[in-house]
């Protein structure tokens, strides 16, 4: 479907899309609302080491679900919580979930358990979740056709610099505030954000042919993510062989196929999983899915390599990212006016991500910190060509009445890709033991040649936009 066909009358009616100031507005705060929810993932990584000296005394697991159950039920709960939005509201959802946001934040600032603080940070990944698809999904219903692209662009920069968000935000409190000081700025931060929301962002009508609440399917769809996302992230602490993975993949894949049955047979699915006959649709996901591997795999090893082999402090290893937002930043407005040949752009973008990642593969001690700063400029430069032509490849796959669920479609596939990232620089680094220098290349260099695969396959599948 293109994108001149998520244009309706009834959007029209209810909201004149093309105020310069409230559309300047909305974009910047819905933009924030997506960054600060992003950024969550990644900054709580650089605070393990002072968690693990608080009073809080976690173990290991412990820490392991601490950073987990943020990711956990953010991925898990992005697609019932795109059509959620789709039909009972989106801005009512976003709402919702930037109060959920702040209330988990604040329990995980309070938490005088390790158990506490893990259902705090659960809680704010449910609140997450709400947001993500919602921000998209308004923004899609109130853009111009024409604005569509350079809109997306926007969207995906934000959701690629939360990671580097919390990177950089993460290391400042760690270097000079206690742990618990990122938790108690998400209170007033959310609050902030949850006011300019209601001030700035118009509802967009709902539609009785948004997708209904399902509740089995939903319940299906979500404990076997749940399950899938258990196994692939606790694989580095028990073994991709375990009784444990096994078990949590062959329960998130008979779950997922018993969703997929139900959702053949209802009247009224949850989504239609037909949708992914869509080679556009499919390749777009794996793309999205890919680049986020790509980049949660740097993430995992940048901090580490920066801290115990270069010597950084914590705070100077956030800011040494800060080269991976150059081409987030400025290619995305090129991008978006390349939109109509998603071949290149996003075939071209994917190999500039593997190819990075197989170059910062072969950094060591004694590699000067400007070239490794000019492998981060590749893979950003990447990132920032190829991710709006893979957002609008799903998000406008779909039609508009199911614009939340295109959104939570997409978020999914990011996360799941960031778990997955995750998890398998996690292993390859548990194999090589304490040689974390060769563990790292053997990461970078699987990871990278796994993008570049999916790059091949991408540019195979993705064709021009029809229409």
């Amino acid at each position: 479907m293109s994108s001149p066909a998520l244009s309706d009358a009834p959007v029209k009616a209810a909201s004149p899309p093309q105020p310069t100031p409230l559309k300047g507005i909305t974009l910047i705060v819905l933009c924030a609302c997506v960054l600060v929810a992003q950024s969550m993932v990644a900054a709580i990584n650089l605070l393990l080491p002072q968690l693990t000296s608080s009073s809080l005394r976690p173990d290991a697991s412990e820490l392991l679900w601490t950073v987990d159950a943020y990711v956990i039920v953010f991925a898990g709960l992005l697609i019932p919580a795109g059509a959620l939005g789709d039909r009972y509201g989106r801005k009512g959802a976003l709402l919702t979930g930037l109060g959920l946001f702040a209330a988990g934040a604040t329990v995980s600032a309070l938490a005088t358990t390790p158990a506490l603080l893990i259902a705090g940070r659960g809680v704010s990944g449910a609140g997450a979740a709400l947001v993500m698809p919602a921000t998209l999904s308004i923004l899609m219903r109130v853009a111009a056709p024409a604005e569509k692209p350079r809109v997306l662009a926007y969207w995906a920069l934000s959701a690629g610099l939360g990671g580097l968000a919390g990177n950089v935000g993460g290391g400042l409190i760690g270097a000079y505030l206690p742990w618990r000081a990122l938790f108690w700025i998400m209170l007033p931060l959310g609050a902030l954000l949850a006011l300019a929301v209601a001030r700035t962002t118009p509802r967009t009508p709902v539609s009785q042919e948004a997708p209904a609440l399902d509740p089995f399917g939903t319940l299906l769809l979500i404990t076997g993510l749940v399950a899938v996302l258990f196994g692939i992230i606790e694989s580095p602490l028990y073994g991709w062989t375990s009784a444990r993975i096994l078990s949590a993949f062959a329960v998130g894949a008979a779950l997922i196929a018993a969703f997929v049955l139900h959702a053949l047979r209802s009247k009224a699915p949850l989504f239609d999983p037909r949708v992914f006959r869509s080679r556009r649709l499919s390749a777009a996901a794996l793309g999205t899915a890919a680049s986020f591997f790509g980049l949660f795999s740097l993430f995992f090893v940048n901090s580490q390599y920066l801290q115990y082999v270069k010597g950084y402090g914590a705070a100077q290893a956030g800011f040494a990212i800060v080269p991976l937002t150059v081409g987030m930043v400025l290619i995305p407005r090129l991008a978006a006016r390349w939109s109509g040949r998603p071949r290149p752009v996003v075939g071209g973008g994917l190999l500039l991500i593997g190819t990075g990642l197989l170059a910062t593969s072969t950094v060591d001690a004694s590699t000067p910190y400007a070239l490794y700063a000019c492998w981060l400029l590749v893979i950003s430069a990447g990132t920032g060509l190829s991710m709006p032509a893979l957002t609008l490849g799903v998000v406008t796959s779909l039609p508009p009445h199911q614009a939340g669920l295109g959104s939570g479609l997409s978020t999914s596939s990011r996360e799941i890709g960031a778990a997955l990232g995750v998890a398998v620089t996690g292993t390859v680094l548990a194999h090589h033991g304490g040689d974390f220098a060769g563990g790292m290349e053997s990461a970078l260099r699987v990871v990278g040649l796994a993008v570049v695969a999916v790059a091949a396959v991408v540019t195979l599948c993705l064709g021009r936009p029809r229409g």
